[in-house]
């Protein structure tokens, strides 16, 4: 596995010429920072400090001719980290002026920091002088171009994790207030999230509205809001728990309030979870995507 490992890499150093100009770039969110050195790893040119916008790109570009043309170098390798999301636009950019662009590992950038200077000080133009020498002995990825149906599944599912971890929350939220104001929820309900528990929260959260009602006025209320609602006599068992339950009995206006808004969240996170999933499934129907998966 080892001499694997080191014949990639051997290819990859092979890959860079003698007439390659080798840049790295210090990503950030407004301002890049690019070095340039050749095959041996002398530095060509002064340090450029570039905007993250069009004419902060067309600069780049300008400043790499400029040194292609002193030092007499004709080939192009841009390397870059891929933290964060600000390398991809300028990564797609350059790959449409047909310039290669590569990845290398952030961890690693952090452990050649003394290959410089022999010590482990921080900045954006070391950076990204560490950056153009790691691609000049081997250390990159390439960058693999995907289609238009990949990249919307790739933001779909980074949409998906963001909705899941609210959902996550908002249910955690829930459980927390049931805890504090009806514990005994759970005697009737094992799953707080369950459509019973959900509309009971909904209709008469606080246990002092329940003990009023008679089981048919529980029942007509689940019935308003579900096609198939609990009997009887969970809804007898239910009046039952209200009447012994130990929850708070102060500020219930306060944590009525307060629950309303988190199955607001609640609703919300539930409703939007359907929809990117239903368009996650719309993707992948498509062969193209599916081609593209199994191949990566």
């Amino acid at each position: 596995m080892n001499f694997k490992m080191q014949d990639k890499q051997n290819q990859l150093i092979e890959r860079i010429s003698d007439t390659h100009l080798i840049v790295g770039v210090d990503i950030a969110q407004q301002l890049h920072v690019a070095r340039a050195v050749n095959f041996r790893g002398i530095v060509v040119g002064d340090p450029l400090i570039f905007e993250n916008n069009e004419d902060g790109f067309v600069k780049l570009i300008n400043w790499i001719q400029k040194l292609q043309k002193l030092k007499n170098l004709d080939s192009i390798i841009v390397g870059m980290e891929p933290t964060g999301h600000y390398w991809i636009n300028l990564s797609k950019w350059l790959d449409k002026q047909n310039i290669e662009v590569v990845t290398v590992n952030p961890h690693l950038v952090k452990k050649n920091k003394e290959n410089r200077d022999n010590t482990q000080s921080k900045s954006d133009k070391k950076d990204a002088l560490v950056i153009a020498d790691m691609v000049k002995n081997g250390y990159y990825s390439f960058v693999r171009p995907s289609s238009e149906s990949f990249d919307k599944l790739r933001v779909l599912m980074s949409n998906r994790d963001v909705i899941v971890k609210r959902l996550v929350s908002s249910t955690n939220q829930i459980n927390r207030w049931v805890d504090i104001v009806f514990p005994e929820l759970r005697l009737a309900f094992k799953d707080i999230t369950c459509k019973g528990a959900i509309a009971t929260l909904r209709l008469f959260p606080i246990p002092n509205e329940i003990t009023t009602l008679q089981p048919l006025d529980v029942m007509r209320g689940w019935k308003s809001l579900m096609k198939r609602q609990p009997g009887s006599k969970k809804a007898n068992l239910l009046i039952q728990l209200a009447k012994s339950s130990i929850g708070t009995r102060q500020a219930l206006d306060a944590y009525k309030f307060h629950l309303e808004q988190l199955l607001e969240e609640y609703d919300l996170a539930v409703i939007q979870l359907e929809r990117v999933e239903q368009q996650v499934k719309e993707v992948l129907n498509k062969n193209t995507v599916r081609k593209e998966i199994a191949y990566d």
